[in-house]
């Protein structure tokens, strides 16, 4: 199950949340940064001491001081290296397999690729819908996934990409993989 709702990752109470980062772990919009901030200092130092990660990789680490146990770091950009939709894809999808290599059930994101001067939130949307449809309908973790977002406009798009995904046909770009 995908659901779309309006609100704050640091405050979700979900057993996983993803949070998009830069290859050198920096965070890609100021709600990620309120989430590097609220997951507090501890979390920030283990993700240093993991070193630059590739672009389109996930990694898990503990969630912090969040309300979450977990959270998925799913590297978006780098200096050399632009968000694009393939790569939100790729990103997402290996983010996805973390959750199911860990059998977690729950988990909450935000839009990836967005922020100043990366994908709007159609593109966000049209590369993330299809990847999660595809990847839930084959795998058994996650089963409930919540896309966490900051505006009445972002859940409009989200919620409309959503509803033509699901449309029989809709298959995922082979970009992805």
């Amino acid at each position: 199950m995908i659901d779309v709702r309006i609100g704050e990752l640091t405050a979700m109470a979900t057993r996983a949340v993803v949070r998009p980062v830069g290859a050198d772990w920096s965070a890609t919009t100021p709600a990620m940064r309120r989430l590097e901030l609220a997951a507090g200092e501890e979390l920030k130092a283990q993700c240093q001491r993991l070193g630059e990660l590739p672009v389109g990789s996930a990694a898990i680490t503990p969630a912090g001081e969040l309300r979450a146990e977990f959270m998925v770091h799913v590297v978006v950009r780098s200096r050399e290296q632009p968000v694009t939709p393939a790569v939100v894809r790729l990103g997402l999808l290996n983010g996805l397999r973390r959750l199911t290599e860990w059998a977690i059930d729950e988990v909450a994101l935000p839009p990836l690729g967005t922020g100043a001067g990366n994908l709007d939130a159609e593109e966000s949307a049209a590369a993330m819908m299809p990847v999660m449809i595809e990847y839930l309908r084959a795998a058994a973790h996650p089963s409930h996934v919540t896309v966490m977002v900051e505006t009445e406009y972002e859940r409009d798009v989200f919620e409309r990409e959503l509803r033509r995904a699901l449309q029989p046909g809709v298959a995922t770009p082979r970009s992805a993989n």
